[in-house]
């Protein structure tokens, strides 16, 4: 407290929060100090240090609150700046997929126009777009409630229908309300209704596919694929969303609908990027296959009309010759053929608009009749037309008596092209019959040859072919016996003729024989070897050559005379060449292999510290502000070598006088936690990894999970009790009481005594539990996890699968409350209150913070506050709560960072970076019972254990940090055969029934730097008590 000795100087030293003296605040002017006495001197004074008191807190306070406090009822958690940017940063890239697909829809329509009977993709892109539009709407609107400084709000009049201008077009002309809202928008299009909207949304996007695969001319595989598995998601997301009617404006809804973005934003990329692909690729295709058809109906109409022209041509020189049964027969087949193609031409012209209409209906919704009239009539006309034309040509040359030659003539070539004619309509009929049969897993000529091979096995025929089969063999080896006598006797050599000399001609005799060889791979050697080498070598087989006097020749061919410059010219040119071929090969075994620089990635960084307090904000005189320095004098004080493996879970007793590890070794450790941390008892485990280890309240009992038992271990390491469970055991937790524990069984929480007796069942339907966690007044059981399937038992088809956070309620054991999240959800905390609650997520979710509120009897979940590091991080184990009162979350990163919030501000206080020394962490624990200094453990994958405490508070002495402290000299966590071991300095117990020496069969052995202790190393086992 602040005492004048002079009257003028005592209310000038205080200021208020705005500067102004408050000094002024009391009307220092009407008051005369002189005259007042000593008592009341000192208590104006007192008086004026209690308003710069308030002052100054009331200033701090204004400081502190801007930062969000979530106190009130509605659960806002956008007053966040990071979270409102986020969510607004979220939403404005999933309005650039609707719109880039919308764009990409009406390019496609544009690009359809052109095809033939594009009337329905086109109808059915114009609905798809407005589909688009209104979910575009419905999810702004979500934004909105969410992000209100971030997203605007979209207003009605605005939402127009993309597809039906013309209606607007005639509105505007009939002089409608400007405000007035379009007719095919439904006037009740919130959020309620956006489960209809989803399943509506898949239903267009369906008959979109149909529409697009009723073009037999081209079908894309990866727009079946990304269309369908968005549908399916869609009625997926709509199914589940059912089970949340009435709750579409609670925040929590709200905010996994708004995470539903980034699902359904990659469905619309696959389909935006697989339609512009269809309109590069399909549309050309399509039309090509159509203008291909639309030619051949042309070309088939040309050829008609002018057949009919040459056969009404040749009908002037017979309709007149009637009377007897040829000139009848002429007439009668020329008329027909006539008829015919008059109607090949007709129909080609039909089917030619048919095929070019846009207004056409689709193959399949035609009649099977009209398909064949339209498609299949001209070609078969025309056949019919050319085939009575042939048979009334032929009885034309009878019936004129023409001469014999004529005759026959004209009937043999009629009936070999009438022949030819059929023949080819028949295998065109039969490629058509072997394409529907078979679905195309066959061509024709595969069937006729199976054909063919059912004929042939036939008996008779069978017995036919043997017999032509000996025949043939007999044939043929006569032919060889005969052919064989003017056969001449191959050589084995080519005789080659050499010159002697240059200028000499050859004479009778004087033949140089050399046998051709297969040239033999050249070698790198030297010329004068080359040379040398194929000397000798043709010179040996030159004197076994019965022509003694064969000359031996030299490497360049040329006899063994003397060598003139000539030859040892052509002779060094043809070294060089080989040496040059030899050398440049790429598979030259002279040549030196290159050699390549590499990074070494082993170095890294081990400089990097624990970072300064990600908080910007001081708070002078708050409970926050004094945290910070001690916080930021938190290290890492021990370092434990504790298993072999990965440590799954850590847990200090309530006390604060153990902690308990779990690994996947399958072991568990119980440490007596003190300067320094010793261990006091290893929990060995015959099968199983140790997946958790949970304290009894009282701290008396031990809980270690395996994946199908349970075992209840006391804090002396004897295992009284080992439950075996039929089901998995997801998580465990105690009861308040310490009575009875719950087991997390699938889609059930059994509760068991301490003898592994059931006491009750708790059943969540279609939730798979992860973990749970139980209130004090043990009235609600609060658990998380996945669902296993939609209440129409749909699964997803490309999308995550909804989780959900479930409040139930134990008495009556009915799910009160249901939240869905999208997050990988794994654990779930209670705080020492039961008001709120932690939920740790998997991979890069942020933890959140939940509060427990009862409203009209009946508990809900909401929303808090989310813990959010300054950069991503990869969160590692479940969240923790931390300091006095649970002020405090913990979370610790699998690279080694560890994030410090204050529970009620969401203030980020502390950041621990991650440091060469901590290598990749698990795990996370507090110890609760420690508050002076603070203590925390964090778990390793190398199977290290490290406690961290502030170094203001909690020293170890110089030879006990020699042995466990951290140290510049020991490489930390580094697991050899000869690292110590916590077996070395306590006992080592087994559950019950389990030999010891299935545990020990390795020597116990000490380091030099363990055995430099001056205290007494022993194992003692602890006898276990029979169950």
């Amino acid at each position: 407290m602040y005492h004048a000795t002079g009257p003028a100087p005592a209310a000038g030293q205080f200021k208020d929060h705005t500067g102004g003296l408050l000094g002024e605040t009391v009307n220092q002017p009407r008051v005369n100090l002189p005259r007042l006495d000593t008592k009341r001197r000192q208590t104006l004074f007192n008086l004026l240090d209690a308003l710069n008191e308030l002052s100054q807190a009331e200033s701090l306070g204004r400081d502190f609150d801007q930062n969000p406090s979530f106190e009130d009822d509605r659960d806002a958690p956008t007053v966040d700046e990071q979270l409102q940017i986020a969510g607004a940063e979220a939403f404005n890239k999933f309005q650039k997929r609707i719109n880039s697909l919308d764009k990409e829809l009406r390019n496609f329509g544009n690009a359809a126009r052109q095809l033939g009977s594009s009337v329905g993709i086109l109808s059915s892109a114009f609905r798809l777009r407005e589909r688009l539009a209104q979910i575009l709407f419905l999810f702004r609107d979500n934004a909105a409630d969410l992000f209100p400084r971030k997203v605007s709000r979209q207003q009605r009049e605005f939402l127009v229908n993309p597809n039906l201008m013309d209606r607007k077009r005639k509105a505007r002309r009939r002089k409608s309300m400007p405000g007035r809202v379009p007719a095919n928008i439904e006037d009740s299009l919130d959020l309620e209704s956006l489960p209809e909207q989803f399943e509506n949304f898949a239903t267009v996007l369906m008959t979109f596919l149909k529409c697009l695969n009723e073009f037999p001319e081209f079908t894309d595989e990866a727009v079946n694929t990304s269309i369908k598995s968005f549908e399916g998601d869609l009625k997926y997301w709509a199914c589940c969303l059912q089970d949340y009617k009435g709750q579409f404006k609670y925040p929590a809804v709200q905010r996994y609908v708004h995470d539903l973005t980034a699902e359904m934003g990659e469905h619309i990329d696959s389909i935006t990027g697989t339609l512009s692909m269809f309109v590069e690729v399909g549309v050309p295709t399509i039309r090509f296959a159509q203008k291909h058809g639309a030619a051949n109906l042309l070309t088939l109409s040309t050829v008609a009309t002018f057949f009919s022209a040459v056969t009404a041509t040749t009908l002037q020189f017979s309709y007149s010759q009637t009377g007897d049964m040829l000139s009848d027969g002429v007439n009668a087949f020329w008329f027909s053929s006539l008829v015919f193609s008059i109607a090949a031409a007709v129909n080609s012209l039909l089917g030619l608009s048919w095929k070019q209409a846009m207004y056409r209906s689709p193959g399949d919704r035609v009649p099977w009749w009209v398909l064949i009239w339209i498609k299949r009539s001209p070609l078969v006309f025309l056949v019919m037309s050319v085939a009575c034309f042939s048979a009334g040509l032929v009885l034309f040359t009878y019936s004129t008596h023409q001469g014999k030659v004529t005759s026959t003539i004209t009937t043999v070539f009629t009936a070999f092209t009438s022949f030819g004619l059929a023949a080819v309509s028949a295998w065109f009929a039969s490629e058509k019959w072997t394409f529907v049969h078979h679905r195309g897993s066959k061509w024709l000529s595969d069937v006729l040859k199976d054909a063919l091979r059912h004929f042939m096995a036939l008996r008779l025929v069978s017995i036919i072919s043997k017999g032509f089969g000996w025949g043939s063999r007999y044939v043929q080896k006569g032919v060889e016996v005969a052919g064989h006598r003017f056969r001449r006797v191959p050589s084995m050599g080519t005789i080659t003729t050499i010159a002697l000399e240059q200028g000499d001609s050859l004479t009778t005799g004087e033949y140089a024989h050399t046998i051709s060889r297969s040239p033999e791979p050249l070698s790198p050697l030297s010329p004068i070897r080359q040379s040398t080498d194929s000397r000798s070598h043709l010179s040996a087989e030159g004197s076994s050559h019965p022509n003694s006097e064969l000359p031996t020749t030299n490497f360049s061919g040329t006899p063994n005379s003397p060598i003139t410059p000539r030859d040892r010219l052509t002779s060094a040119i043809r070294s060089v060449i080989m040496l040059q071929s030899a050398t440049s090969s790429p598979s030259n075994p002279f040549s030196s292999p290159a050699r390549k620089r590499t990074t070494s990635s082993a170095f890294t960084d081990i400089s990097r510290g624990v970072s300064e307090t990600g908080v910007t904000t001081t708070f002078k005189g708050s409970k926050v502000a004094s945290l910070i320095p001690k916080l930021k004098s938190l290290e890492a004080t021990q370092d434990l070598a504790a298993h072999s493996a990965l440590v799954r879970h850590l847990q200090f007793s309530p006390n604060g006088k153990f902690l308990a590890t779990s690994s996947w070794d399958r072991t568990s450790i119980i440490f007596r936690v003190g300067e320094p941390c010793v261990p006091h008892r290893v929990l060995a485990h015959a099968s199983g990894f140790v997946g958790q280890v949970a304290w009894s309240p009282a701290g008396v009992l031990l809980l270690t999970r395996l994946n199908r038992a349970i075992k209840i271990w006391t804090e002396d390491g004897v295992c009284r009790k080992t439950i075996e469970r039929q089901h998995h055991v997801q998580s465990i937790a105690w009861l308040p009481g310490g009575e009875a524990f719950l087991s997390v069984e699938g889609s059930e929480v059994v509760k068991l005594d301490l003898n592994g007796n059931v006491l009750d069942t708790y059943d969540f339907n279609r939730v798979f539990i992860h973990d749970v966690a139980i209130t004090p007044d043990l009235q609600w059981l609060l658990g998380v996890g996945p669902i296993l399937y939609s209440p129409k038992g749909l699964h997803p088809s490309k999308s995550r699968v909804e989780k959900q956070l479930l409040v139930y309620n134990v008495e009556t054991k009915v799910i009160e409350n249901q939240t869905p999240v999208l997050n990988d959800v794994r654990d779930i905390t209670l705080a020492k209150n039961g008001q709120v609650a932690l939920v740790s997520y998997e991979n890069k979710a942020f933890p959140q913070l939940w509060k427990l509120e009862i409203v009209k009897d009946q508990a809900r979940l909401i929303l808090r506050h989310t813990y959010m590091p300054k950069v991503p991080v990869d969160f590692a184990g479940p969240s923790y709560f931390g300091g006095k009162d649970d002020q405090l979350v913990l979370c610790a990163g699998k690279a080694g960072d560890i994030h410090i919030w204050d529970r009620d501000s969401a203030v980020l206080l502390h950041h621990v970076r991650a440091q060469a020394l901590g290598g990749d962490l698990t795990c996370i624990a507090w110890n609760h019972a420690s508050d002076n200094p603070f203590m925390f453990a964090t778990g390793s994958h190398d199977g290290a254990v490290r406690l961290w405490t502030t170094a203001n508070d909690y020293r170890p002495c110089e030879s006990n940090r020699r042995l466990f402290a951290v140290t510049a000299q020991s490489t930390p966590h580094s697991l050899t055969p000869r690292s110590p071991s916590p077996v070395d300095n306590g006992a080592r117990t087994d559950s019950a029934g389990t030999q010891w020496g299935e545990y020990t069969s390795e020597p116990l052995t000490l380091t030099p730097v363990e055995d430099s202790g001056q205290r007494d190393r022993f194992v003692t086992f602890a006898h276990t008590r029979g169950q």
